[in-house]
């Protein structure tokens, strides 16, 4: 079945350049009516213009679809506050959500100051929980919402040069963890998906053969399926160069030690405590600490 966002609101934050742009063209082109959020700064985040939100909007209108500027700064709650209502002013609704407003401040951590730390933390992780708190209740009204986080395998995995992206990168995917199930109850479906794909983010980190096959149009048709009506929730995908993964967090099964445990003990147990091949994902974290609960009961009425 055709995927159609039809009669759908979209928000796309950081939407002037690079992979915002095209999961914007992309929604127009499958019906939505788009916000083209964008600061309009550099790649480090300063300055600021509209050229590009707008730019991006008469691209839209030239093909004969519906889309509105917003320079918002993400990292401004009030600024998103008055993005949203603008948004709702205009055409009544929010659907779609999609995060993607990011800045760069690479440096290894020795050499980072906390301004970069700051500025990179706000734009990232302060831009999605503002933006997502902006719609929230829009979303709760019309019982319908999909939003979006997106990530990077700096967060998931680590990356040199990358502390304060990397913390930023994982800390929204402790966010959609939260708000995919509390979005349950009113069809509040939140996902994220980790892009690699060539942009003005990417450009001086990824080699030129490979840049040129990681096209954002590579990336965006995730990004689609992750906002979609038929949207999964609390799912992380991998996309980049026409490849997708699925990522999970994941823990080993629990191993009881009796008695007063010292360090030792756990020394001596850590080859089946670190046994991967025992490990599954858990649901949530009551299921965490209830398979925690049972482990030491059956322990201590054995």
């Amino acid at each position: 079945m055709t995927i159609r966002f039809d009669g759908q609101v979209a928000i796309v934050t950081g939407a002037g350049n690079g992979l915002g742009r095209i999961h914007a063209l992309e929604l127009a082109k499958r019906g939505a009516k788009l916000v083209i959020n964008d600061f309009g700064g550099s790649r480090d985040g300063t300055g600021s213009s509209t050229e590009s939100a707008l730019a991006v909007v008469e691209e839209i209108r030239q093909a004969g679809g519906t889309a509105i500027a917003n320079g918002a700064n993400v990292a401004d709650f009030a600024q998103v506050q008055a993005m949203v209502a603008q948004t709702v002013a205009e055409f009544g609704r929010v659907d779609i959500l999609i995060n993607n407003a990011g800045i760069l401040r690479d440096k290894s951590f020795a050499k980072m100051d906390l301004a970069d730390i700051h500025a990179v933390i706000n734009v990232h992780l302060m831009g999605a929980m503002n933006c997502s708190k902006a719609v929230w209740d829009v979303m709760k009204e019309q019982n319908y919402g999909r939003i979006l986080m997106t990530t990077s395998a700096a967060g998931l995995f680590g990356n040199f040069g990358q502390a304060n992206y990397g913390a930023a990168k994982m800390a929204v995917v402790g966010l959609m963890n939260m708000l995919a199930i509390e979005g349950r109850k009113n069809n509040i479906r939140v996902n994220t998906l980790a892009p690699m794909a060539a942009t003005r983010m990417t450009e001086d980190v990824m080699p030129e053969a490979l840049l040129k096959a990681s096209r954002p149009e590579q990336v965006t048709p995730g990004a689609l399926y992750l906002v979609s009506e038929n949207a999964p929730t609390k799912l992380i995908l991998g996309a980049g160069a026409g490849v997708f993964t699925a990522v999970r967090m994941e823990e080993t099964a629990p191993v009881h030690i009796a008695g007063d445990v010292a360090p030792e003990d756990v020394e001596a147990a850590i080859e089946q405590i670190t046994d991967w091949s025992s490990a599954g994902p858990r649901d949530d974290a009551n299921a965490q600490v209830a398979l925690f609960v049972d482990t030491a009961m059956k322990a201590l009425n054995a």
